[in-house]
């Protein structure tokens, strides 16, 4: 008993002399944070699912960074995402005021050595993922086709916003390891001019969009069956979508499995918030907290559920961890995924 009563007093000295150091660090945080404005920079045009994320966290994970700092959501297309993960890696301040809603298939592009990449996506710092939903191929209803199969036989012309992104990686995969005849129109500026041509007949369906944004931002277009749903991209099957065939699973051998997994693996980063390099460990510390604190928000939340938003949260070291993964693939899967994406959409 007395070696126990000892132990709580050697305790309790030891949280009374940390707690002021806990304390003043928390403090010079705040100090640091307050009266500051941040930047959240979105990737893509207004209105898409980056876009609309980006906008509904920078309004609520200002109130809960130490000092209560105001963020101004920014637009910065250009080379579907590359000219602003260059922006956040190169000439971003780089003192924890910057956020990003990185474009998912950033990881892939580095690894492949991609054109156009002055970034490293194991420096740049992941501060959280706000959904893993798969993302999706489809069809749109004027063209009668609604499966996978029927693309194997027919030409199904399909939009994508620009060659360095998934909506023309996707369909050039298949048709390389699984004999489908994807058309591939990569010129559009964003994902919403896509719909707009999908709508106007100038493209059959749509290479990749998240299957959350469809959800959120499209729900009529589900229930009316304007939109035919033919494969999903993912490591596995969403419970909504049971019987949409995987990527990977459309190809006929392990090593062509492989490199549909190795592209397949950015969705569980599919809408990822990430800062610059070498912001101090404290403000990382702070902005991750921040960013979990505010998935479990009941306002977030309400506001996320009435836009009909998909919230699957994961860790900024979680998703530093599968970002790096990417990275970091087998050589000989990185060399077979670059001589096939190579080409998109030429």
């Amino acid at each position: 008993m007395k070696f126990f009563n000892k132990t709580l007093l050697q305790a309790a000295i030891l949280a009374s002399a940390l707690a002021p150091s806990a304390s003043a660090h928390a403090d010079e945080i705040a100090e640091f944070y307050r009266g500051k404005t941040m930047q959240m920079i979105i990737a893509t045009s207004p209105g898409g699912d980056y876009d609309t994320r980006g906008r509904l966290l920078a309004r609520h994970m200002t109130r809960l960074i130490p000092g209560e700092p105001s963020i101004i959501p920014q637009n910065m297309p250009g080379g579907v995402g590359i000219a602003a993960a260059n922006h956040m890696a190169n000439a971003a301040p780089r003192d924890g005021t910057m956020l990003h809603m990185l474009m998912q298939n950033m990881p892939a592009h580095q690894a492949i050595g991609g054109q156009g990449v002055k970034f490293d996506t194991r420096k740049l710092i992941f501060i959280g993922n706000t959904t893993d939903a798969p993302n999706v191929i489809n069809s749109w209803y004027t063209t009668g086709i609604t499966s996978i199969e029927q693309v194997k036989t027919q030409e199904l012309v399909v939009g994508a916003a620009g060659t360095a992104t998934p909506a023309a990686y996707y369909p050039a995969a298949l048709n390389a390891m699984a004999g489908t005849k994807f058309k591939i129109v990569a010129g559009y500026p964003g994902g919403n001019d896509v719909n707009l041509a999908m709508e106007k007949g100038e493209v059959g369906g749509r290479g990749s969009n998240s299957w959350a944004s469809y959800k959120s931002l499209n729900p009529k277009w589900i229930a009316d069956g304007k939109i035919h749903i033919l494969v999903q991209i993912g490591l596995q099957r969403a419970k909504d979508l049971p019987n949409v065939p995987l990527l990977f699973e459309l190809a006929s051998n392990e090593a062509d499995r492989e490199v549909l997994r190795f592209i397949s693996a950015d969705t569980a980063i599919a809408r990822s918030a990430v800062t610059t390099p070498d912001v101090p460990t404290a403000r990382v510390l702070a902005l991750r907290k921040a960013f979990m604190d505010t998935m479990k928000d009941a306002l977030f939340l309400s506001e996320a559920s009435k836009m009909g938003i998909d919230i699957s949260p994961r860790s900024g070291e979680d998703s530093q961890a599968v970002a790096d993964k990417i990275v970091a693939a087998p050589a000989e899967v990185v060399a077979r995924a670059k001589v096939l994406l190579e080409g998109t959409g030429k």
